[in-house]
């Protein structure tokens, strides 16, 4: 119930078209009602002549004994029961015609429309996740849940609801025909309910789980979709495809066996109230022939009784596929809530101020952290202070901390002991716009989008002047290697800007940040996927890039960290020790071992050379 209350919630900006289609399709099921009650003048009077045209009998209100006439539904001019019968059946099927067309725009409007509003808010809950968040789930879950479960919803709440009002009032209506009409007979059908509710929930829970368990398989297979399909040229180049192939083909055996357990769950409905409408039907023969012997009621009315009857059973079999759809949708709903609902790791506090222009320092006091709440910490009481204008390289050996230092920074992570300050401002006491428009970054793995070149470096700027994307360009050395493409700014660069070579993107990446033109800097490891050729241009945009600007570098390759103004080392989470290239060098530590790792090849003399 709670999962439907919430569904239910997005439908309330849109409670008139609710409303009406909700009237509309009440007048659907009261018209279907009142085609069923002509079935008795038909048999009664139009087939049977000599019986006469005057006081053609609907039904009599029970207590009050009051008859009902079709004379009183048609214009006064009509006398012959053919007219009045075929004017009434026309009319009432065109008004039902119209209201059903009605209902059904109007429910699936609000169906429609919910369901936006819910796949927004999802797609925006997720996007505002922290980097943390994106660790934890993979990508083929949170597309699944986005794509396939929201789909599941949305076929319930606009196609489903749709045919379960008309349905809903269709049995409304008819089952008063049929109480009209069967009087005493009407009663042998509550027998049977007990028997349709019980086992309507039986079956809607086991659909329920049953869904659940084939979202879960389907968002296997769109995780290894694409971890294939991104990664296509890995799997090219170690012939794997047979491997990937093999492993989708389980993904897949076992979403159809997911699919046929939900199937096998929902397919029983169906005969279930097949069997249990065959009874009350063969009961009903029984009873209504005693009736019709004793002229307790004529076989016109008593064939009426049946076709009502059956129009009655219609609804109440769709009912069970109803619920299994809805059951099917709440099913998918727990996924979504589920997002929804988790509690992040990064969150911006109540009361949060804007973060001032940066102006003094960036200082890291005593800060610890680690990625799971009793885990290992990765940074251990890091006490470093980042002047403003200064250059601060941070190198060590693989896994010391370099990347998690500098993603503390803009808050991807937050710290677990300590606090990260700038110029004095708790950054988990600012608002997160703020602090990231301050900050740039430039990674190893450059983000690009299947956009148009001059998109991609003005990406959150969509308003910025063609001059300034070309000044940005210009900078980063790109400019030339642009306008030599096909369409120069305009043209379309593919996923992750695979039509590139890896400095090219990563000039457009750094234009995206001159761009940006953010005080602070962060280059992660921004030259080292390159070649030198490409690494000696993208070294030349970085230095365009760092003037007037507070840099925190990370770099395996030491060559690149030589200009800056200051060396970190990092050693298992700690500062093992800081200094200018020179001083480091001199003293035989960490960080002469990474550099005479790196170098020593050069020094070797050659095999063959002259002594």
């Amino acid at each position: 119930m709670r999962q439907l209350t919430r569904l239910l919630r997005y439908a309330l900006p849109y409670w008139w078209q609710v409303l009406a289609s909700v009237s509309f399709m009440a007048l659907v099921g009261l018209l279907d009602a009142f085609r069923v009650l002509l079935v008795g003048p038909v048999l009664d009077r139009v087939l049977n002549p000599s019986s006469g045209s005057n006081d053609i009998r609907l039904f009599s209100l029970p207590r009050s004994h009051r008859t009902i006439y079709l004379q009183q539904f048609v214009p006064s001019h009509l006398h012959d029961a053919w007219t009045i019968v075929a004017y009434a059946l026309v009319a009432s099927t065109i008004l039902k015609g119209i209201c059903d067309y009605l209902g059904t725009y109007l429910v699936n409007y609000a169906g429609y429309g919910m369901i936006t509003d819910l796949r927004n808010h999802l797609y925006d809950c997720i996007l505002r996740r922290s980097a943390a968040f994106f660790e934890k789930h993979t990508t083929g879950t949170l597309i699944s849940t986005i794509v396939n479960d929201i789909e599941r919803v949305q076929y319930a709440m606009s196609t489903v609801l749709a045919e379960f009002l008309q349905q809903l009032f269709t049995l409304i209506f008819t089952a008063v025909v049929v109480v009209l009409l069967g009087g005493k007979l009407a009663w042998v059908l509550l027998l049977f309910v007990p028997f349709i509710i019980y086992s309507a929930g039986r079956i809607g829970r086991r659909v329920r789980h049953t869904t659940r368990k084939g979202q879960d398989k389907l968002a296997d297979i769109q995780n290894i979709l694409h971890e294939t399909i991104t990664g296509n040229r890995i799997v090219k180049a170690f012939n794997t495809e047979s491997w990937e192939i093999a492993r989708f083909h389980k993904a897949a055996r076992r979403l159809f066996w997911a699919n046929l357990r939900s199937v096998a769950a929902v397919a029983i409905s169906s005969p279930l109230m097949d069997i249990f409408g065959a009874i009350a039907i063969a009961l009903l023969l029984l009873l209504g022939r005693q009736q019709i012997s004793h002229q307790r009621m004529t076989a016109g009315v008593f064939f009426a009784f049946i076709v009502a009857v059956f129009k009655l059973y219609d609804p109440v079999r769709k009912f069970a596929l109803f619920n299994n759809n809805f059951q099917q949708a709440l099913g998918a709903s727990s996924g979504i809530f589920a997002f929804m609902d988790t509690e992040d790791e990064v969150r911006e506090s109540v009361g949060a101020k804007p973060l001032p222009p940066f102006a003094h320092s960036i200082r890291f006091e005593n800060v610890s952290f680690s990625y799971e709440p009793e885990g290992e910490e990765i940074l251990k009481d890091i006490d470093l202070e980042v002047r403003a204008g200064e250059v601060l390289a941070v190198v060590g050996s693989s896994g010391a901390g370099k990347s998690t230092l500098v993603h503390l920074i803009p808050r991807f992570f937050d710290v677990t002991a300590g606090r990260l300050l700038i110029d004095g401002h708790d950054v988990r006491k600012m608002t997160l716009a703020s602090l990231r428009s301050q900050i740039g970054v430039v990674s190893q793995e450059t983000v690009l989008f299947n956009d148009t070149v001059r998109n991609n470096i003005a990406y959150g700027q969509p308003r910025v002047s063609q001059r300034a994307v070309e000044e940005a360009a210009r900078a980063a050395l790109a400019h030339d290697f642009i306008t030599a493409l096909p369409l120069g700014y305009e043209t379309v660069i593919g996923e992750r800007g695979i039509r590139l070579s890896g400095g090219e993107r990563q000039r457009i990446a750094i234009a995206r940040a001159l761009l940006k033109n953010a005080p602070i800097l962060i280059l992660d490891e921004a030259t080292s996927a390159l070649d030198s050729e490409s690494e000696s241009l993208v070294q030349s945009a970085l230095a365009n890039l760092m003037v007037g600007r507070t840099v925190v570098v990370i770099a395996h390759r030491l060559s690149t960290v030589r200009r800056a103004d200051r060396i970190v080392v990092l050693e298992n989470g700690k500062v093992g020790d800081s200094g200018s290239h020179e001083d480091l060098l001199k003293k035989f530590g960490t960080y002469r071992r990474l550099y005479d790792l790196q170098f020593a090849d050069l020094e070797l003399p050659r095999v063959g050379a002259a002594p």
